[in-house]
Order: C-alpha cells, then sequence, then structure tokens
C-alpha cells in the first residue's frame, strides 16, 4: 500500500485526483504502479486501477492476473471493479472506503453480483486515515 500512496500523492502534485494503485505477483512484487492520469490524458476512464491492471497484464504477456493482487488507496468505483474482476486478480486490497463512488463495498457491489463471472478476495481499510487524507486535502484546497 506503501507504493500506492506513492502514486496517489504524485497524482495530487500533477492535479489529479490522488488515487494510486499497484498491482504485485503473488510473492508480492510490484509488477506496476500507476496514478490516476484523467486530467492528462483526457480520458475518463484513466482510473488508476485500470492504468496499472494494464500495464501488468501487458509486462507478462497476458490477459489474466489470477495470482496477482490489485492494491489501491480508494475502494475501485464499479468500473474499476468490473476490471479487476475481468482480468480476474486474485485479491483486491484498498485504503478508503467510498460511500459515493465506491463499487466494491458500497453502491453496484459488483464482486457481489450474479453476473459478475470472477469475484476477487477483498480486503479494504488498509492506511485508511492516511488515504482518506490524501482525499479529503485535494478537495479542501480546491473549495
Amino acid at each position: 500500500m506503501a507504493l500506492a500512496l506513492e502514486e496517489a500523492r504524485a497524482a495530487a502534485a500533477r492535479g489529479e485526483v490522488p488515487v494510486g494503485a499497484v498491482v504485485t505477483d503473488a510473492a508480492g512484487t510490484p509488477l506496476s504502479r500507476a496514478g490516476n492520469e484523467v486530467e492528462a490524458r483526457r480520458d475518463p476512464s484513466a482510473h488508476a486501477e485500470i492504468l496499472a491492471l494494464r500495464a501488468a497484464a501487458g509486462r507478462l504477456g497476458r490477459k489474466w492476473l489470477a495470482d496477482g493482487t490489485l492494491w489501491v488507496t480508494l475502494e475501485p468505483c464499479p468500473m474499476c471493479a468490473q476490471a479487476a474482476s475481468l482480468f480476474r486478480v486474485r485479491r483486491v486490497v484498498f485504503g478508503a472506503y467510498d460511500p459515493k463512488g465506491g463499487g466494491v463495498e458500497h453502491g453496484a457491489r459488483v464482486f457481489a453480483a450474479p453476473s459478475c463471472h470472477h469475484a476477487p478476495e477483498v480486503v479494504g481499510g488498509v492506511r485508511e486515515t492516511e488515504a482518506g487524507g490524501l482525499l479529503r486535502a485535494f478537495f479542501a484546497e480546491r473549495r
């Protein structure tokens, strides 16, 4: 989670919503890392999770990340939760909960839906205070 938090801080410094993601292999070795790039790419799908999942799959040369863990500083939105399912990650670990936009523990609850083909193990609230603090500070500066 420390690497994901680094990515979130870097995203904030670039003017992006501070969300960072890392994909690790079964041994815990980082395969990829990314921060949000929605503003830079002018692409609403350029969430940290999507970028990190794509990069990890590209690095491994395969479409599924069955032994992988997605570490992300904020509860994935429905789009990113579905991507984690499609990449078939083994586990999703996230920091801050997102009651408004989350898609794992809140909102769509993608992994619990009957249409979900693969539901990874989920661990939420890891370094939640720190991850949530980054988001609160970011948005407080803009209000």
